[in-house]
């Protein structure tokens, strides 16, 4: 090495999405690894909301990582990185649940996995209050909820999980599910339609509130 010449900085937990992928596409094993420990979770729990058999989770999560991994050459950071990753988990659990002729569903734990602070913002708003009447009710129409999104078409589950679990935008659930972002505000508002008519009755028992 020349005196001119310094070696590469130690890849960190800190480098962004983009670093780590060029860290990555130029053969650095711990930057991917790095990028596995941010969003394993995250593809884990989309997936868990996908596919019935919670037994196929870890093998189309792994999945996806690989393909992730052989594509990563091809991404071009017009999108954000993990934006690029759930269309590559959704495509793999759609192929996977197509292998084994399957229909994809909501997990039934799927309410029940990660931290608090990954609960969904309606499942926050549904169990908020602190008293036992409130909590059960709380339990009650998150079940429901639960069974409603287990109803839904496909699409129309993909595209509100992907908003009000994931948290992404609009824009991004386009890009995710590769289709206009008028059909992703479409799917939204139908899944939500589809949600609060079965839950109304539920509500409207316990407090007269509608989601």
């Amino acid at each position: 090495m020349s005196s001119d010449e310094s070696p590469a900085a130690p890849v960190s937990a800190n480098d962004s999405d983009a670093m780590l992928v060029e860290r990555t596409v130029a053969g650095d094993q711990k930057a991917f690894e790095l990028l596995v420990i941010k969003y394993e979770r995250r593809i884990q729990r989309l997936i868990g909301r996908m596919v019935r058999d919670v037994d196929l989770v870890e093998d189309i999560a792994q999945e996806t990582f690989i393909r992730a991994y052989r594509a990563m050459a091809q991404f071009r950071g017009e999108a954000q990185f993990y934006t690029w990753l759930y269309r590559i988990a959704v495509n793999t659990a759609k192929k996977a649940l197509m292998d084994l002729k399957r229909n994809p569903t909501v997990s039934e734990n799927s309410f029940k996995s990660g931290d608090a602070d990954e609960t969904s913002p309606l499942e926050n708003e549904l169990t908020s209050s602190e008293t036992p009447e409130s909590l059960l009710a709380g339990k009650e129409i998150a079940q429901m909820v639960n069974t409603a999104m287990d109803a839904l078409p496909e699409e129309l589950r993909q595209a509100i999980t992907l908003r009000e679990i994931e948290g992404l935008s609009y824009e991004e659930i386009a890009e995710a599910m590769n289709c206009p972002i008028g059909t992703v505000r479409s799917r939204i508002f139908r899944a939500r339609e589809a949600i609060s008519a079965r839950i109304k009755p539920l509500l409207e028992n316990q407090s007269g509130k509608r989601w």
